[in-house]
């Protein structure tokens, strides 16, 4: 047992672990990036304010434009960092759950599935508290990660990368098809469901963060508490179970954890791509594979990226917006063509 445990310490040294103060003084690097973005986030917009409206309306001041402005921009900045954090977290979890570098809730076609879910909910249903949007979600990025798993599993060599990230795509076009038949027939419906299939926080609402922070409260926690497990599995499952790991458990637990943020984050913005997968890339760069220090990195960068992109988006065409799902699209595009490519020199 303890030779056994030295590999595993090993494994995660080897596999590019950072000193602790180097990893910690990256931390706070990043809690002070995150600050100085969302603070930007409540200055710039279609119109840009000043930093002494942001402070008379942070304090409760909500007379003129200015400031009416920034408390708009409150929730949806708020919004942007919590659905970033759990977003990247999720694609860190499902990545280290699959050992697949290219897995992330929408290549996995978990974001479509919880879409799908929510259409059929307010097409047949009539949905329409957040809480009860969340319920659904999950329940459809739950089924739909099942179901992409076990068809990635057919054949010979189990689930590889490739073969998950092909059943993911194929899944995702098949529920766009479904999400589209639901809702093209629903005039009632059909507006509101194209502009949050695009993806977006600009609808953010106090009332609606405070119905999903239960749902991603409970995701994070449970990711967190698998960092160890995540660990464990990143060896091999063989090797994991002689670590005393309970193996289908963990990757359940894990798996469940993940799922749950996704679904929840989509039922508010909509489908979010690439968050997932760009973000955890990146922060093993300063953190290595170990899990404890990489579940925290990928939420703080998360939320970075995600307001960012907002910000990006409220920029670039005034005094229009483009989406936040539109700018990560565009970001993580080439980032997931990059490790498609290193994939695939490292398989030669």
């Amino acid at each position: 047992m303890t030779s056994l445990r030295t590999i595993e310490s090993a494994s995660v040294v080897a596999s590019g672990r950072r000193p602790r103060l180097s990893r910690a003084a990256w931390l706070l690097a990043l809690v002070g990036v995150l600050v100085a973005v969302m603070i930007l986030s409540l200055v710039i917009g279609t119109r840009v304010v000043s930093l002494g409206d942001v402070l008379a309306a942070l304090g409760g001041a909500t007379d003129g434009f200015d400031r009416a402005s920034v408390a708009k921009r409150v929730p949806r900045t708020l919004l942007a960092v919590v659905a970033g954090a759990a977003l990247a977290v999720s694609g860190a979890v499902l990545q280290g759950v699959t050992r697949n570098p290219l897995a992330d809730p929408g290549i996995l076609g978990v974001n479509a599935g919880a879409s799908l879910a929510v259409v059929s909910g307010l097409a047949f249903f009539g949905l329409s508290s957040a809480t009860s949007k969340v319920w659904v979600a999950i329940a459809g990025a739950a089924v739909t990660a099942l179901i992409v798993y076990t068809i990635g599993s057919l054949g010979r060599g189990g689930a590889t990368p490739l073969k998950l990230a092909l059943a993911g795509a194929a899944t995702s076009a098949a529920l766009a098809s479904f999400i589209t038949a639901v809702a093209l027939p629903r005039v009632n419906i059909a507006d509101n469901i194209r502009s949050w299939q695009i993806g977006g926080v600009g609808g953010g609402t106090f009332s609606g963060l405070g119905q999903v922070l239960p749902f991603l409260a409970v995701g994070f926690v449970v990711c967190l508490l698998s960092a160890k497990a995540l660990n464990s599995l990143a060896l091999g499952d063989d090797l994991a179970a002689g670590l005393g790991e309970r193996v289908a458990v963990a990757r359940g637990a894990a798996a469940l954890g993940a799922v749950v943020l996704c679904g929840a984050v989509t039922a508010l913005t909509g489908p979010i791509g690439f968050v997932g997968l760009v973000v955890p890339h990146a922060c093993r760069l300063l953190t290595g594979v170990d899990h404890r220090w990489l579940l925290p990195f990928s939420a703080l960068g998360g939320a970075v990226l995600l307001t960012a992109s907002d910000i990006v988006g409220r920029v670039v065409a005034r005094p229009a917006e483009i989406d936040v799902g539109i700018i990560t699209a565009l970001i993580g595009a080439p980032v997931f063509i990059w490790i498609v490519r290193r994939s695939k020199m490292r398989a030669l």
